[in-house]
């Protein structure tokens, strides 16, 4: 049995790959042919790269319909649908709000009501209009603009393991900056992966959290959104850069969410909604999602699993 490990920084982030299987040529072949799979979707999806299908579109859906690729418009259709189910608290059009905070460069900033409430106009599914005859989407006024970094990541890890599994492979690993993880098969010397979620450093509550327990995965996917590492103080309170898009403000009801399903595109977005509803979206997502597993450490500190967690 042989082992190959790869890696690739983009999306702004961390790429890796463990596989398992008897040609260590082909298994690298498939990871190097996922990676690339992971830069060529960044090419499409990134909100900074001018030349992206998203930036374009951002660009000039405000002023005609602009024609996307079937692939990009599948992709915008899901995330709808996914708007749908959290009652909002997914929105790709979450953007201009994200300028709004300063989460965009990283430092933050308080903006003022007037500038919240200026932002929240141009945030909503409901201002992104699809024609599928055409395959093309618009936006309803001014200042829409699409960020896919809550769903991105997922998407291209899940695009780059059905590669993997076109290619034969029957065991690996792929995870995302460790954020979204997709497990195929099982490793050689157990029947499922097990993977660990770090819990929140002491650093981010006065509280002492708990240790969390792992999962395991066999063909499915795991998702975890928390709300430190990018943060800033006003006023001697600390801000997250994780945003409700519905009130405009940043995420006040959990520290932590994960969420294991088939599908690395749907972990990704749903561990940031669940992070954003706290504990009344844990059983609104697992009753809507009986195959749904999920955990989350709300803000007292307490640590709530869905039944079929593990």
């Amino acid at each position: 049995m042989q082992t190959v490990r790869l890696a690739r920084h983009a999306m702004a982030t961390r790429f890796e790959l463990v596989l398992h299987g008897d040609d260590a040529a082909a298994l690298r072949a498939a990871g190097e042919e996922a990676l690339n799979e992971v830069d060529r979707l960044e090419n499409q999806l990134s909100l900074y790269r001018p030349g992206s299908e998203i930036a374009q579109l951002n660009a000039r859906a405000a002023r005609e319909a602009v024609r996307v690729s079937p692939e990009l418009f599948a992709l915008l259709q899901h995330t709808q649908r996914l708007h749908a189910e959290t009652d909002g608290a997914f929105d790709i059009t979450v953007a201009p709000l994200v300028r709004c905070w300063g989460s965009r460069d990283n430092h933050g900033k308080m903006p003022g009501p007037e500038a919240i409430t200026e932002a929240r106009s141009k945030v909503g599914m409901e201002l992104v209009q699809f024609d599928a005859a055409n395959c093309t989407v618009r936006f309803a006024r001014d200042g829409v603009m699409l960020d896919l970094g809550a769903i991105g990541k997922g998407y291209a890890v899940e695009r780059g393991a059905e590669l993997l599994r076109e290619a034969g492979v029957t065991s690996a690993l792929f995870h995302g900056g460790t954020s979204t993880v997709c497990a195929i098969g099982h490793p050689p010397e157990a029947m499922a992966w097990t993977v660990g979620i770090e819990r929140p450093p002491a650093s981010v509550g006065a509280i002492p959290f708990p240790e969390l327990p792992a999962v395991q995965l066999l063909d499915q996917s795991l998702s975890v959104s928390a709300v430190w590492g990018r943060t800033f103080q006003s006023d001697g309170k600390n801000f997250g850069h994780v945003l409700d898009p519905r009130t405009g403000q940043p995420v006040e009801t959990a520290w932590l969410a994960a969420i294991v399903l088939p599908a690395a595109t749907e972990t990704d977005a749903l561990s940031t909604a669940l992070l954003t509803l706290g504990s009344a979206g844990l059983q609104r997502l697992t009753g809507a999602r009986p195959g749904l597993q999920a955990l989350l450490v709300t803000q007292a500190g307490e640590v709530e699993m869905s039944s079929s967690w593990g």
